[in-house]
């Protein structure tokens, strides 16, 4: 795999970024591209590298970038909006349009985790998208905070959310906490981000607590009549962080070509290299992503 650092802009913050070649690549060759999407608090050099380099083994191009405020791209450290995430998203197709490399009617998204619900509205609203993948994702932010916290700890959560809006409007300051003050996590996935990616540089950041108000407010199925393209709906059957009853329920909801996968995994358990799993999950992805088209 080839890499290339580079970076762009998005409402005015310089996000850093990569392009990532096949080995085969040659100069004026255009290719169709994938860009794979973080999750939560992930960086580019978890996720999106990995799958970036599952991808181009099989002939993509691949481009990712670390979302505004996060590691070594700009922005207001630690400030995680989604609508904001999208907008860095839609950016970051403009800009790969302009390298040179790829096949500009064969762009298709890919989102990890929370970029799941992120991409399904790029995809809604960006008609330069010809296909997208959500993997292990929700995309009914209120709906999934009310199936992983009791019905109490949910109204405190609520209770707790409006009164940092208050206070934020008021003072004019922002509160950071640990990043999964707002975002519980099962056991499994708690073990995984513990082993494999705080040692990551740059991962665990404090994180606003505008998240929670985000979270709440963010609804993907509001957009699900206008994605008109081919779309692969992926989930770990197993999956305790973000239930597969999520993705379920959006699937229902598409109205355009549509594939639905169940991963033999719970949410990041299989998300190595070498792992058999993800293997399995990258030649369903080839196969579908092979079929974009204008």
């Amino acid at each position: 795999m080839i890499i290339r650092e580079t970076s762009f802009f998005s409402n005015g913050y310089n996000l850093k970024a990569k392009l990532f070649l096949p080995d085969d690549y040659k100069e004026g060759e255009k290719r169709p591209c994938v860009i794979p999407n973080s999750g939560y608090i992930g960086l580019l050099d978890i996720y999106p590298s990995l799958f970036a380099r599952a991808l181009t083994k099989k002939g993509y191009v691949a481009f990712g970038f670390n979302y505004r405020g996060f590691s070594d791209s700009e922005g207001p450290a630690g400030v995680c909006k989604l609508e904001e995430q999208v907008e860095d998203i839609k950016n970051a197709i403009t800009f790969v349009k302009t390298l040179g490399v790829i096949d500009e009617d064969r762009i298709g998204l890919l989102g990890w985790g929370m970029a799941a619900g992120l991409i399904a509205k790029v995809t809604a609203e960006d008609k330069r998208v010809k296909a997208m993948a959500g993997l292990n994702g929700f995309y009914n932010g209120e709906r999934w905070l009310r199936s992983v916290y009791s019905y109490a700890d949910f109204i405190n959560m609520r209770n707790e959310i409006e009164e940092e809006k208050v206070r934020f409007v008021k003072e004019g300051t922002r509160k950071f906490d640990n990043p999964f003050h707002f975002y519980p996590m099962d056991t499994s996935t708690t073990k995984v981000v513990k082993d494999n990616l705080y040692p990551v540089k740059d991962y665990g950041q404090d994180i606003s607590l505008e998240i929670g108000q985000s979270i709440l407010e963010f609804n993907a199925e509001k957009y699900v009549n206008d994605i008109q393209v081919p779309v692969f709906i992926g989930h770990g059957k197993d999956n305790l962080l973000h239930p597969i009853g999520e993705s379920k329920l959006f699937f229902e909801k598409i109205t355009s070509k549509k594939e639905f996968y169940t991963i033999d995994g719970k949410h990041n358990d299989f998300m190595f290299d070498d792992h058999p799993v993800l293997a399995g999950l990258v030649t369903k992805l080839d196969s579908f992503f092979s079929q974009m088209q204008m």
